[in-house]
């Protein structure tokens, strides 16, 4: 058996090199699209919520994400579709965001185990056949309530949907290419795993083992607790490890499992292919077209409040004062907050003065304007593809900066109007905490893009100074 020790050795090898590969570019690339998934699907969450298609579940804030579980994917009574989806899709949504903040991606994290659940998540929506009429519950009831949502709704937030839509099936099949490898990768590195931690090991007997493939299993079998410690016991795979030391065709097998470990390097030689940083800041100021949905949202529960606050101030007087201005053709006097802003580095605390119509009248034009940046073929998308990329750089972080400052007012706002009405009407006023909440994480995604651009225009521009290509 000299040659199944050259083999084990180079098998070895390879399983490390491969591990190093997928640690540091597939696995990544792996979590990237999960991002992308799971911003698409916040986006029609939150698009099925606005439109009273799903009912919120309201246990969704108290409830506690440790690992990867799919949501239930049974029949279920077409008149409760609503309360069912609305808690599935939140499930889904929830796991997916856990996903994306706090799982590890690696190779010693992800074995067949978690890869397993992956997969059950995956197939929990089939974002590539999402049709009315595929077989799955889960898929058909919720490409039914979006198309009942698209229905009414205007061409930029159908064409939002229609994109968001797009994006998850191409991330989802990146997503199950990627896991497909992954998947015989992490097969070899178990079977690796054996070979590291059995056969080589002072307490496998290889004299015995290699006397037939049947006794090569009981050893491995005999000496599987302590070598493998909780890991399963797969017996498909290990009988595949005694058919590579004694089958017929053993070399062939070896030969067969080695190619499958090989890294595809990229060749030093020949053209590089450019990057179009243009593109990049491009997909940047895209990601605004995000921004919209949730001003909606906000501007909705805002205008309700303001309408609750004004109909406090309805007395006698109010009424006089009113007519009077209507006397003399004077208008209506502007509501004006005085709301507290809270440095969040510092605590210190400053008043200002929001003027309810101006700062409205500016959200819609922050909604029109970043509508228009998320569809390609608008004029002003196309005027802003044609400037220069230090101009649009200087848009892009504009509206940052404005988006910044509209957070901190609309948190300012949401307080004011908890805090002013009056007990008899503090029941009704509706928060827009968990909104604004939302739309941060928008601009905070948007800024780390713009982020990583200027990074890596300042590492061009440093290497073009030292003549590096």
């Amino acid at each position: 058996m000299e040659n199944s020790g050259n083999f084990s050795e180079v098998l070895l090898q390879s399983l490390d090199t491969k591990a190093q590969w997928y640690d540091s570019e597939e696995l990544p690339k792996l979590l990237e699209n999960y991002r992308l998934l799971y911003t698409c699907v916040k986006n029609l969450f939150e698009f099925l919520i606005k439109k009273a298609l799903i009912t919120p579940d309201p246990y969704k804030l108290d409830k506690k994400i440790s690992d990867i579980k799919a949501p239930d994917g049974s029949q279920f009574v077409e008149t409760e579709k609503s309360v069912v989806m609305g808690q599935r899709f939140s499930d889904y949504e929830s796991t997916l965001d856990f996903l994306c903040n706090y799982y590890k991606f690696s190779v010693n994290h992800l074995t067949l185990g978690n890869i397993k659940k992956l997969v059950d998540l995956n197939n929990a929506f089939m974002w590539s056949s999402f049709t009315q009429n595929c077989a799955k519950a889960n898929t058909r009831v919720l490409a039914t309530l979006i198309s009942t949502g698209r229905h009414s709704s205007d061409a930029l937030t159908s064409s939002m949907i229609s994109d968001s839509l797009t994006k998850a099936s191409n991330a989802m099949n990146e997503i199950n290419s990627i896991l497909r490898d992954f998947t015989e990768f992490q097969k070899e590195n178990y079977k690796g795993q054996v070979r590291r931690n059995i056969i080589a090991s002072s307490s496998f007997d290889k004299e015995k083992a290699y006397s037939s493939p049947a006794e090569e299993m009981n050893q491995i079998k005999k000496n599987f607790a302590s070598g493998m410690a909780k890991q399963p016991f797969y017996n498909e795979l290990i009988a595949e490890i005694v058919q590579e030391d004694q089958g017929e065709d053993k070399e062939k097998k070896q030969q067969e499992v080695l190619a499958k470990l090989n890294v595809t390097k990229k060749s030093e030689k020949g053209e590089e292919k450019k990057i179009d940083t243009k593109e990049i800041l491009m997909e940047t100021v895209r990601l605004l077209g995000g921004i919209p949905l949730h001003i909606e949202q906000i501007t909705n529960k805002i205008r309700d409040n303001h309408d609750i606050l004004e109909s406090e101030h309805n007395s006698i007087k109010d009424k006089f004062v009113k007519a009077l201005r209507r006397a003399f053709g004077l208008p209506d006097k502007t509501a004006v907050y005085q709301v507290v802003i809270t440095d969040q580095r510092t605590g210190a605390q400053r008043t200002e003065k929001i003027d309810y119509n101006a700062f409205m009248t500016d959200l819609s034009v922050k909604q029109r304007r970043y509508g228009a940046c998320s569809n390609k073929k608008t004029q002003g998308y196309a005027k802003l593809n044609s400037l220069p990329e230090d101009k649009i750089l200087s848009f892009l972080s504009a509206q940052i900066t404005e988006c910044q400052r509209a957070i901190v007012h609309l948190n300012a706002l949401n307080d004011y109007f908890k805090n002013t009405a009056t007990p008899l009407n503090k029941s009704r006023i509706k928060g827009f905490k968990i909104d604004v909440d939302a739309l941060k994480n928008t601009i905070v995604k948007i800024n780390q893009m713009r982020a990583e651009y200027v990074s890596y225009i300042e590492e061009e521009e440093q290497m073009r100074k030292l003549g590096i290509k």
